[in-house]
């Protein structure tokens, strides 16, 4: 009788494809006998409570058992748990490595790596080793049936160990994805958020890290690198409604590729009533964000509209903009401000300076341009008192 530890590689998850107790983890399997020296030593080091304690008898084993063979992986696996149970991350961090030299497929390793750095909140490392449990992922996915073995066979077990790994898997998703979203600056927190998408391609938020990425990148006044992701993202997910108002937002404002921005800014409106609600957005904050979506597609619509010259049709727009926008003063303030040119270009002088008076009122960065833009306007005529 044999007492196992599930330590899987691929090679060996082949040749225990009919052993569901083996196939459960993604890495080496490295079996310990029931009555070995090996297997008395581990329930030893599990029955110990006092961390001293425990951490000698690691050590004992890591010098006995320990040191055969694949066992140094086994040891090398207590001591990462133990030191993170610590949260002494540092030599989590060095008996990881070791771990990873000795079997770089080790997907439980990883995701501990990635748990100690982002305890320890090392964005560095932890984008390392997201990076490495991401790329141990992939390359297990990838992995080709091997000789006589059958290929449907082999990716139904592929699927049954990945799915009985669904969880560990989320947990790195997780640690990693908020890591760098909650990275401070705004080129770094792109930077991160891509090379999460590119380390975990088949997350789920996988699309939403490339969309904040490019929103972060306009953050950062980066537009080549907002472009490519932005572009990019639309090209895998076309129907994506936070990069067709980024997109036809920036065109609109720079008065170029307006026929492009122009789809874009239609086809947001029309996604802002149909899109489907996230699970676990509460109804009422969907219905807000779902508002406030339509009313900055129909403000980047508007604007392209005052590109184009269209200044009526502008109008049209910002007017339906406006009461959608006003629970967001900075993107309300825009909207009328906008709205104030296009009645100007249509000699709405009056009109004019109630949509500037209302971006003046509304903080946020159009507040004061509105305050000069309202001063620069002929003086609204006095009404005449009625003669008695």
């Amino acid at each position: 009788m044999t007492r196992k530890l599930h330590l899987i590689g691929f090679a060996a998850l082949l040749a225990a494809a009919l052993a569901p107790v083996r196939a459960q983890q993604i890495g080496k399997y490295v079996p310990i006998d029931a009555g070995s020296e090996a297997d008395r030593a581990m329930k030893e080091i599990n029955a110990a409570a006092d961390p001293a304690a425990k951490l000698a008898l690691i050590d004992k084993f890591a010098a006995g058992p320990g040191a055969q063979g694949d066992m140094a992986i086994v040891a090398d696996d207590l001591y990462v748990n133990y030191y993170l149970s610590q949260k002494n991350y540092d030599k989590a961090f060095e008996y990881g490595d070791k771990l990873a030299a000795l079997d770089p497929d080790n997907f439980n390793n990883a995701v501990n790596l990635t748990r100690a750095a982002a305890e320890k909140g090392d964005s560095e490392k932890l984008a390392a080793y997201g990076d490495k449990a991401g790329a141990i992922l992939q390359r297990f996915k990838a992995a080709p049936p091997p000789a006589d073995t059958e290929s449907g066979k082999w990716e139904t077990e592929k699927k049954r160990v990945l799915d009985a790994n669904h969880d560990l898997i989320a947990y790195a998703e997780q640690l990693v994805y908020n890591g760098a979203y909650q990275t401070t600056d705004p080129a770094k927190r792109a930077a991160l958020l891509v090379r999460f998408a590119k380390a975990f391609p088949d997350s789920a938020y996988a699309v939403p890290a490339m969309g904040v990425a490019a929103t972060a990148y306009q953050q950062a006044q980066d537009t080549p690198k907002m472009l490519e992701v932005a572009d990019g993202l639309l090209a895998k997910d076309p129907n994506n409604l936070g990069m067709l108002l980024l997109l036809s937002d920036y065109y609109g404002e720079k008065g170029e590729q307006l026929a492009k921005a122009e789809e874009f800014a239609k086809k947001a409106v029309g996604l802002a009533d149909t899109a489907p609600k996230p699970d676990g957005v509460p109804d009422d904050q969907w219905n807000r964000e779902k508002t406030l979506q339509k009313g900055l597609a129909l403000s980047a619509l508007g604007q392209i509209n005052l590109q184009k010259k269209d200044n009526a049709q502008a109008v049209q727009n910002f007017v339906a903009a406006a009461p959608l926008l006003k629970g967001n003063e900075a993107s309300y303030g825009r909207n009328q401000y906008r709205l104030g040119f296009a009645y100007l270009n249509l000699k709405k002088t009056a009109e004019a300076r109630a949509a500037f008076s209302e971006a003046a009122a509304a903080k946020g960065p159009y507040q004061t341009l509105a305050q000069e833009k309202l001063k620069s306007l002929p003086a609204a005529p006095s009404r005449r008192r009625r003669a008695s």
